[in-house]
């Protein structure tokens, strides 16, 4: 098969700081890097004669993705599993990805030209081989793709808040149009509320807990553990979405005049530990949502440049 012949297969990729999110899948963002093969290989990827063990962990916050070559690492496991999921050993590739709102102008091209830094590339993803030929890339605004979609249902004033890890990026939308003059990013992803759980049950109990229990707390309301370090970790939690909505306020977020639409892996911190109002304010429980915007603003973009 030529595949320069063929049409692009289009993989949109949520590079956030704790997980990557395709259309169809997610895993942690966590790069290891070995020179030989480890002892235990269930999540490697093999590349340019290095071994990789893709999400044993979270990648730390970095205002800048491309300053080391993690997020390209991370990438081509993305790449391989979307590939996998469509029964692909090789493809064209056409890439697209997303940036926090008022960081897209500054690092967008910089951002697309680390993506295409080579033509091609073959790897080894969980012990199946793959070949790439890059046909291109978009870089958007990272949390509005959630929601490109559905633009018509936003009447009147909305304000979108995407919740990652790392940011959280606020969109005003007016009666369907995106507000561009009122767009924020602030670093207060939610590996802030981890930290913040982390601490307190250091300084109540003296003991470190494992972070998974902490995630399943966070997402859950729930774990099974003592009821003093629960109530701890949901004592953390609260007060941490109770800075997400402060923050909201200092942008001007009123509910009874405008809709809350959060997206992110945060929005279930919201469910879990905010009090709100059902009627006004709508949780996007899809933590894929981004990605799958990613690849429908990408399609548009193609079908009109045919």
């Amino acid at each position: 098969m030529n595949l320069n012949t063929t049409k692009p297969v289009i993989i949109g990729i949520d590079h956030g700081y704790g997980n990557i999110k395709t259309a169809h899948a997610i895993f942690k963002s966590g790069v290891t890097a070995y020179d030989k093969e480890p002892t235990f290989t269930r999540n490697m990827l093999t590349y340019d004669g290095r071994y990789y063990i893709i999400g044993d962990e979270h990648k730390e916050f970095a205002a800048a993705k491309m300053h080391d070559q993690d997020y390209y690492i991370l990438t081509l496991a993305a790449i391989g599993i979307e590939l996998h999921l469509r029964g692909l050993a090789s493809a064209r590739v056409h890439l697209v990805a997303g940036l926090p709102l008022t960081w897209v102008s500054e690092q967008k091209e910089a951002f697309r030209s680390y993506l295409l830094q080579n033509k091609e590339a073959d790897f080894t993803f969980r012990g199946e081989s793959c070949h790439v030929e890059f046909a291109g890339a978009d870089v958007f605004p990272q949390g509005f793709s959630a929601v490109a979609d559905r633009l018509r249902e936003f009447r009147g004033v909305n304000m979108r808040c995407d919740i990652g890890n790392g940011t959280m990026n606020i969109m005003y939308i007016n009666n369907g149009r995106p507000v561009a003059i009122k767009c924020f990013t602030e670093k207060f992803g939610t590996h802030q509320c981890m930290l913040a759980a982390r601490e307190k049950l250091m300084q109540k109990y003296g003991v470190a807990v494992d972070d998974a229990v902490i995630e399943e707390v966070l997402r859950f309301g729930e774990a099974d553990i003592g009821s003093q370090y629960l109530d701890t970790i949901r004592e953390a939690a609260k007060d941490y979405v109770a800075g997400i909505m402060r923050r909201l306020r200092e942008h001007e977020y009123t509910p009874e005049l405008m809709r809350l639409y959060v997206v992110g892996g945060g929005g279930c911190l919201i469910r879990n530990f905010a009090d709100y109002d059902p009627e006004r304010v709508t949780i996007n429980d899809d933590i894929c949502a981004t990605a799958k915007g990613y690849e429908l603003l990408a399609q548009r973009k193609l079908d009109e440049r045919a």
